[in-house]
């Protein structure tokens, strides 16, 4: 379906993550990956969608000038965010296991930004999903960390793993989003764009 809408135009997905790139496969359209490193810094001030609005962005730039009439390239980037601060990716098991105790029993909030840019244009939008966690008992966060090394995920943590299985109590908007991309809305903007 959306693989003919988009027969004009070349997707490039600048996104290392195996569950995005997971997600465009099963969107079932043709994608190129391609990636730059970059610096994920943010002005301190910023809060909440503001910070993974500007860091999604910050990835699209990253490509200026690289981009041809038909390529619409898509970035992204995901928070959680807890007792006003962001959460990212932790630096090392002590920052893990501290991301982790400090989310156990409470509600936090999944932020991810998706911006889709061309020559022409630069939009970014982003969703917000909340996630309730049971109590985690800290010989259950222990052996998550080691046997799922979950340090490529913002919060520490992927709720379609065991940590989802025995810690999430409720989840309110998308659950792929807490994966790391709302599928629906970009399949909506992608559904619209050659329209």
């Amino acid at each position: 379906m959306l693989r003919d809408k988009l027969k004009h135009h070349h997707i490039i997905l600048a996104s290392g993550s195996p569950r995005r790139q997971q997600f465009f496969k099963d969107l079932d359209i043709d994608f190129e990956i391609r990636l730059k490193e970059i610096e994920e810094i943010y002005p301190p001030h910023l809060e909440a969608s503001a910070i993974t609005d500007f860091l999604a962005e910050l990835k699209a730039n990253a490509f200026e000038g690289t981009l041809h009439l038909n390529d619409i390239l898509i970035t992204s980037d995901t928070i959680v965010w807890h007792q006003g601060r962001a959460l990212g990716k932790p630096k090392d098991f002590q920052d893990a296991f501290q991301m982790l105790e400090s989310l156990s029993g409470c509600t936090h909030d999944v932020i991810t930004s998706v911006c889709f840019k061309t020559i022409d244009s630069t939009i970014v939008i982003n969703e917000l999903t909340k996630v309730t966690f049971n109590y985690l008992s800290s010989e259950a966060i222990n052996y998550y960390i080691k046997n799922f090394n979950p340090y490529d995920k913002a919060g520490a943590y992927g709720i379609q793993e065991w940590i989802g299985s025995i810690g999430v109590a409720k989840i309110e908007g998308s659950y792929a989003n807490v994966m790391g991309l709302p599928v629906d809305k970009v399949f909506e903007y992608l559904s619209n764009f050659s329209t």
